[in-house]
């Protein structure tokens, strides 16, 4: 295990999140497995408890530790896309899965972590800043999944 992870709570899913992450982006992977050596509160003896994965390059552990805890926007996994076919994919996986669609290239998996599919051409514009930044923001502000097109024509005016 790496020594800094990020560790994600899930109810009782963390293997099968992790399973679905590993085969939908580039850089991931299921680790270990973990099952727990005693019965808990939210599980038994036995039950997955810990799972270790990769998503895109970044070590994650998944806990599954009951109902106690749900997710929020609060975290989120940002995943930068090239070009427009690559954003329609992973937003079509995330959201094809049980996920949910949200706003400004926002969607939720179906165990409720949240996901930003975010094309470079819309961060590349933000960090111009200016008038290019406004427009590629402003039409940002009225989609769901980014439109590269559109953002790529509002960079230009």
């Amino acid at each position: 295990m790496a020594k800094n992870t990020v560790c994600v709570w899930f109810d009782k899913e963390a293997e099968e999140a992790a399973r679905f992450y590993a085969a939908t982006f580039p850089d991931s992977r299921v680790g270990k497995v973990m099952r727990a050596p005693a019965d808990f509160p939210s599980g038994k003896a036995g039950d997955v408890i810990l799972v270790e994965f990769t998503v895109a390059g970044i070590p994650c552990v998944g806990l599954n530790g009951g109902p106690a805890f749900r997710h929020s926007e609060a975290f989120s996994f940002q995943i930068s896309t090239e070009d427009q076919e690559e954003t329609d994919r992973y937003w079509n996986a995330i959201t094809g899965n049980g996920g949910q669609e949200s706003e400004c290239g926002w969607c939720k998996d179906r165990w409720g972590i949240s996901w930003q599919i975010t094309p470079r051409v819309l961060t590349e514009a933000l960090a111009v800043g200016g008038g290019e930044a406004k427009r590629a923001f402003e039409a940002m502000m009225t989609m769901k999944k980014i439109d590269v097109a559109a953002i790529e024509a509002a960079r230009r005016g």
